[in-house]
Parts: C-alpha cells; structure tokens; sequence
C-alpha cells in the first residue's frame, strides 16, 4: 500500500500535511507544486488499496481524477475550502470541506484532530491571510505576544515561498519544505533551529523594495488594480502584495497582476468582507479561475484580456 499526499504549497497546504504527518509520519509520495499548481490529483497514480488525502486544492477543478482514484481502488480523504462543485457518493471517499471565509484546510485538519497540532493551525491561518483567526486562536491557546508574532511572520514567510509560476522561481521546493518541517512539532522550534526562515526573510525583504515603486494601473473608488513587470521578484510577491493591500484597504477589491511571459497574466484578487461579489464568483467568469469569496485568482489571464478584465473588475466593485 502507497500513501500519496497531494498539497498545494503554500502555508496553508504545508500546515495541513505537517498536522497530519505528525500524527502518522511514515513513509508517503508527495505531490506538491506552486501555489497556483491546482489539478495536482492528476499527477497521481494510485491503485487499489493504495491512500490518497489531497489538501488546500479544489474538488472543483480535481474531481475528474478523484472518480479515477476511486475507480482504481484507491481511497481518497480530501480537506479543503475552496469551490467544491459536486462531490462522489463513495465508500472510500471522505470530505472535510468547509467553504466558510474564516476557515482554511489547516483548521479543517485541526478540528480532525481535536486541536493535537494547532500552533500549525494558527501558522496557517496568518498566512493564508485570516489574521484575526490566528489571533484568537493563539489566544485561546495562551500564547505570548512573542511567539504569536514570530508565528504571523512564519505563516506568511511559507506562504510567500509559493507564489511563482515555476518552481525555480521559489526559495524552496514546497515538498523539500515539507521535510525541512517534519521533525518539528513546535514551529517556534522549526523558527528557531532551521535556516529556512532567516533565508526566507532575506528574499522577501529583497523583493518587497522592488516593489517599493509600484504605482497602481487602475485606482478608482472601491477598486485598485495593479500590473506588475515581468520579473521573478513580481511573481513571487504578488500574494504578499495582494493580501497587504486588502488589510492596508479593506474598503476596497485589490486585483494584482503579475506577467508570466508577455501574453499571459497571473492574477490575484482580495475582496472586502462585504462585497456584494464574491472573489472567487468574479475570477470564475474568466477561463483558469477559482477561489474563496475574499481572495481568489486567475492562473492565465490572456495580455488581450486585461482591458475587459479591468472594465469588468472597476464595473463589479466600483463604490456607489
């Protein structure tokens, strides 16, 4: 029997994976990428008996692959919160998916089980940009102002690592990350005894002057979009960028572009709590695009659509 564990690898999916491999640490296949390597079910080969748990990655955009899982005898546990489309009704499929905007698939695995890894939650939670939910978790937890800031700064360091559109534009490999962090069950141990997050620190702190610079494209009431150059820097901080933004702006939608080779775009979209459109409903109007109702994207934006997709984004979330 094979265990496969297929994550995205950003915070939140890291997080996910290292509360569940704390609990059963033995050998596994892990089938990652970068944040915005979604359809990772496909990379799958499973056969009967084998294990399949996938983790912060749509159904929505997997589910033809889970029904081949199943139909080779694999069996598939699944924990997200992202578009879920319609599920199977199968023995040997279990879901744990809440679409709810104050949860991530790491607090989904931490209430799996019964809290035994939180403080991995509550990294996650920082960084899939849910502040207050890792606030009043760290709270009830009892943690001091230190460690709670050292845990914000970490959960949004590993989710910046994700941001690209290959893997040689990350730091790390999200599944050499996940190895780095297995051994730990502490993160303030991880934080404390690995390089990963001095080096992850350096690179941010270097990307994030380069952007120092950047003026919006679009800046109209209730909406802010901006288009970034065609440099790795840029791919990598679109995420941080985006998520700044919302919390610097929570009045406003944030779009964030990021070319990926002249003709297309990646795009990152942050929406107020109370926008009457949903992040994920607007990206779903374009081909590639998914999400959650505060912070959804478009993998591939066409250069020929950023006219209609600014008109329809100022159209959308313009305040009146």
């Amino acid at each position: 029997m094979t265990r496969f564990y297929a994550f995205n690898g950003d915070a939140d999916g890291l997080c996910a994976l290292q509360q569940l491999r704390l609990v059963d640490p033995g050998d596994a296949v892990l089938v990652t990428g970068v944040k915005r390597d979604i359809r990772l079910l496909q990379r799958v080969d499973a056969a009967e008996d084998d294990t399949v748990t996938a983790l912060d990655i749509s159904h929505a955009e997997n589910s033809a692959d889970v029904l081949r899982l199943l139909r080779a005898g694999a069996s598939v546990r699944y924990f997200d919160h992202h578009h879920a489309g319609e599920l199977p009704r199968h023995p040997r499929f279990e879901a744990h998916i809440d679409e709810a905007s104050t949860v991530c698939t790491s607090i989904l695995v931490d209430r799996y089980l019964g809290g035994l890894h939180r403080a991995w939650a509550i990294v996650a939670a920082f960084g899939d940009n849910l502040p207050e939910v890792g606030r009043t978790l760290a709270a009830a937890a009892t943690m001091d102002a230190h460690a709670v800031a050292t845990l914000e700064q970490l959960g949004k360091r590993l989710n910046y690592n994700a941001y690209g559109s290959r893997l040689s534009d990350l730091r790390f490999d999200p599944a050499e990350l996940a190895r780095r962090m297995l051994p730990f069950v502490d993160p303030m141990a991880f934080v404390r005894e690995s390089t990963v997050y001095v080096e992850l620190g350096e690179q941010f702190d270097a990307d994030m002057r380069c952007a120092q610079s950047l003026k919006p494209t679009l800046e109209a009431p209730g909406a802010i979009m901006i288009v970034l150059p065609e440099e790795a820097w840029a791919r990598r901080a679109i995420g941080v960028l985006a998520n700044e933004a919302a919390q610097s702006r929570p009045d406003c939608a944030i779009a964030i572009l990021a070319s990926e080779a002249g003709d297309e775009f990646t795009v990152s979209v942050r929406v107020p709590a109370e926008s009457p459109v949903a992040a994920d409903e607007f990206c779903r109007g374009f081909e590639s695009g998914n999400g959650r109702k505060r912070a959804a994207g478009i993998n591939r934006l066409p250069a020929a659509e950023i006219d209609r997709f600014a008109a329809r984004f100022a159209e959308c979330f313009r305040s009146r």
